[in-house]
């Protein structure tokens, strides 16, 4: 049996905006018709739709089943309107990493709004692995690897190596007295490592603790990380690459973050070691869009991007 097919919008345009009043306002209606449409909708399902707790929304468990079962069947219904009355979406919702936004992606839009004037591409930055679902974006830049109804495609496999500023390598220099940097290769390639005796920045985000980044960098060189390190504790990639500018020390750095597609990087990239996080990152979208014409230009030109990333490194 069909549900009252009127509340099915109401109930999407509630969940992804959670909340009653700016639904209302995007549907152009009252309030209370929106209450009414979910009120319909729950008698006719039997369960609750969103707990309401003050002011806070949230949808329940039987909410967010119904929500991902649904809301492709509106979008099916959304595209096939538009394809017959000859339109085609160009507005791509892109959910990513702040990092990646910041020292990769943004940088590169204006060439891609150069390319394709017609894109619109609405940026949803992320600290987290974002939910891949329709209420969160149309495309995302994951390191989830599977998820029913999406596929997915490599996209970048993330390898951090240390990095200073251009003063502070100087400090560097100075320190273990060299000159040249076929001395400084040198000096940085022995063992014990010498960066132990600099200041080290560390960053809680990609593993969840401090020291770690630095545990397992000094372990791909067989070493043990020294007691005697003095760190600098930030909670972010970005946090670190931005205290490392200022040289606060030597911070650990990914190939996107050091490719902002300028000469004006701030940092330098120090000749030793890097290693593999384990973090593969992919590019993901509903099965279902495949063919939209936007989904494939925005997956094409990530990609192309991306290759030119791992060739310019």
């Amino acid at each position: 049996m069909l549900p009252p097919l009127k509340s099915l919008p109401v109930f999407e345009t509630v969940a992804r905006l959670n909340s009653f009043s700016r639904a209302a306002q995007e549907l152009n209606v009252s309030q209370s018709a929106v209450s009414h449409q979910i009120r319909i909708l729950e008698n006719h399902l039997g369960e609750s739709l969103f707990h309401r707790l003050g002011r806070n929304l949230e949808l329940t468990k039987e909410g967010k089943q119904y929500l991902d079962t649904i809301s492709n069947s509106l979008l099916q219904i959304s595209e096939a309107t538009t394809q017959i009355k000859g339109q085609q979406k160009t507005h791509i919702r892109l959910a990513v990493y702040s990092s990646f936004a910041v020292y990769w992606l943004i940088p590169r839009l204006p060439e891609l709004k150069r390319l394709r004037p017609n894109l619109e591409l609405s940026i949803e930055m992320s600290h987290g692995s974002p939910d891949l679902s329709d209420r969160t974006a149309d495309f995302f830049i994951t390191i989830e690897k599977e998820k029913r109804g999406f596929l997915f495609e490599s996209f970048y496999e993330e390898e951090l190596f240390p990095v200073c500023s251009y003063s502070y390598l100087e400090t560097i220099k100075s320190r273990l007295n060299v000159i040249s940097s076929k001395e400084l290769m040198e000096k940085l390639n022995t063992t014990p490592n010498p960066l132990a005796q600099f200041s080290l920045i560390t960053s809680h985000s990609i593993y969840d603790r401090h020291f770690e980044d630095w545990k397992r960098w000094f372990s791909n060189l067989q070493q043990s990380l020294p007691s005697t390190v003095q760190f600098h504790r930030f909670s972010h990639l970005m946090l670190a690459y931005e205290a490392a500018k200022h040289s606060l020390g030597i911070a650990l750095v990914n190939d996107y973050m050091m490719n902002e597609k300028n000469d004006e990087t701030a940092l330098i990239k120090l000749p030793c070691s890097a290693f593999k996080t384990g973090d593969n990152f992919s590019l993901a979208y509903k099965e279902s869009r495949k063919n939209e014409e936007a989904i494939q230009y925005l997956r094409k030109w990530l990609n192309e991007e991306a290759k030119a990333l791992y060739r310019d490194n």
